[in-house]
């Protein structure tokens, strides 16, 4: 079975699913191909409307990177080798001239955040819960989140977000900002649908047309080369003795 799973309705919503569900949806490098490949498809193509990322099952969005995989890597450049490719991928889906939508179908933790703070909206069923938890790791965001954050949320709430490292309802994150909309837990992929579709529709290019004004801030704002400097922050606090430490106490809880 695939990792991933890419659906196209009718209406032309690209849908990408992270399919590990007992991994809580943890990004692995299948995963970051398969996200490649489908930013490439739905940016090309232009029956494609819109690209919703979502996660299997209705338990997580996404628990970040998958520790049993990354935590192989030990040093700064076999870290900058792999946060430096993530970190490209969402700045194409942060700078993708289509509307994107982060489908939150519960817990979005570390990478997870990352990945919808990289989309335009933000949609969260309502048990979800989110936070930026790379601080108690030892390290920082290591994918460009938080350079991507402060440039979606105003910088009290935004730092707020880093520095605690804390996990936060889907109504506290409504309330900063951060999340757009609340859905029942059982009704989310359809009212998700139902959001997507009360502006995709609109003319294709005028779709395009906004976009790229917000791409044009984004370049501005040299948004890229800042998020190459927060990977190579995150690469040097991850060959630390105390990043390893943190990962190993926590791979030992789940094993117990």
């Amino acid at each position: 079975m695939s990792d991933y799973i890419i659906d196209i309705d009718q209406n032309g919503i690209v849908w990408f699913t992270i399919n590990r569900e007992d991994r809580r949806n943890a990004i692995n490098y299948e995963i970051m191909k398969g996200l490649e490949e489908v930013l490439q498809e739905t940016r090309n193509n232009n029956k494609y409307k819109a690209l919703v990322i979502s996660g299997a099952g209705e338990k997580s969005f996404c628990s970040g990177g998958d520790l049993s995989v990354f935590h192989q890597l030990k040093t700064e450049s076999q870290a900058y080798s792999m946060l430096s490719r993530m970190a490209k991928i969402l700045y194409d889906l942060f700078t993708l001239p289509k509307p994107t939508i982060a489908n939150i179908n519960g817990i979005a933790i570390g990478g997870g955040c990352e990945i919808a703070t990289a989309c335009d909206f933000r949609i969260a069923s309502s048990n979800s819960k989110v936070g930026f938890v790379q601080g108690n790791l030892g390290i920082t965001t290591g994918w460009g989140g938080a350079t991507m954050l402060f440039e979606k949320l105003v910088y009290d709430k935004a730092m707020k977000l880093l520095l605690s490292a804390k996990i936060i309802t889907a109504d506290e994150a409504l309330e900063m900002g951060f999340i757009h909309k609340i859905i029942p837990n059982l009704d989310i992929r359809d009212k998700c649908e139902e959001f997507v579709l009360s502006f995709v529709l609109s003319q294709g290019e005028v779709l395009k047309a906004y976009k790229e004004v917000a791409i044009h801030k984004f370049e501005a704002n040299d948004t890229y080369s800042r998020m190459v400097q927060e990977v190579k922050s995150c690469s040097k606090l991850w060959e630390t003795e105390a990043h390893h430490q943190a990962v190993e106490k926590f791979l030992s809880k789940k094993r117990s």
